[in-house]
């Protein structure tokens, strides 16, 4: 991935935030016929190397799991807030014209080798952490242990693990960086009068990111 100093993720714990915040990651493989790409929740695992392991589950249907090559790093994607930027929200437009639009977006790119994990209790585990995360915020959270455990033994034999080691951890924060401040406070306006989810997640990371 093609990072710019000023563009360069602030550090591996934003990295991991990132991933943990927006774990549907977009999987890609080497396969004999070429690159296959999944998109799959990933449970990052931040103590399990020096960079974290990924984890997480595809159907047995999926030819993921036995077409990939094990030689070849796997690249897992995770895509954090992302917007438009509209030159008309830079105050430098006024004075020389010389503005252009452009797009402002975190990513963080994920590589390590692939394993196949083909175990009930690694599975059961494994669902278990991922489900607990994404129910935490409900009033009720629902756990794996509410459905019956006769109905999940019969539905585990058809999923199987998957888990990265991460050997390397690449993340990329464009955000109006390479502006001069009063363009940046530009920016930040103009998201915030957007008004979406995602202009205000990214207004907030600009925010984060101006010049003092």
């Amino acid at each position: 991935m093609y990072i710019p100093p000023h563009f360069a993720a602030p550090s591996t714990e934003d990295m991991h935030a990132l991933i943990t915040a927006q774990p549907l990651g977009t999987l890609v493989t080497y396969t004999a016929d070429g690159l296959d790409a999944n998109l799959i929740p990933l449970e990052l695992d931040r103590e399990a190397g020096p960079w974290g392991t990924l984890r997480g589950h595809v159907a047995r249907a999926n030819p993921l799991w036995h077409r990939f090559d094990p030689q070849v790093e796997a690249l897992a994607i995770f895509q954090g807030p992302d917007a438009y930027i509209s030159p008309s929200w830079y105050p430098s437009k006024a004075e020389s014209g010389k503005v252009v639009p452009t797009w402002n977006y975190a990513t963080v790119h994920a590589y390590g080798t692939l394993r196949v994990i083909d175990d009930a209790a690694w599975l059961r585990a494994q669902l278990e952490t991922l489900t607990a995360r994404q129910e935490a915020a409900f009033a009720t959270p629902w756990q794996v242990a509410d459905a019956p455990a006769a109905f999940i033994d019969k539905l585990l034999p058809a999923i199987v693990g998957i888990e990265i080691t991460i050997s390397r951890l690449q993340g990329k924060w464009k955000a109006s960086q390479n502006q001069p401040r009063d363009n940046q406070h530009g920016v930040i306006d103009g998201l915030k009068a957007h008004g979406d989810p995602q202009a205000m997640a990214m207004a907030a990371l600009v925010a984060q990111h101006r010049k003092p």
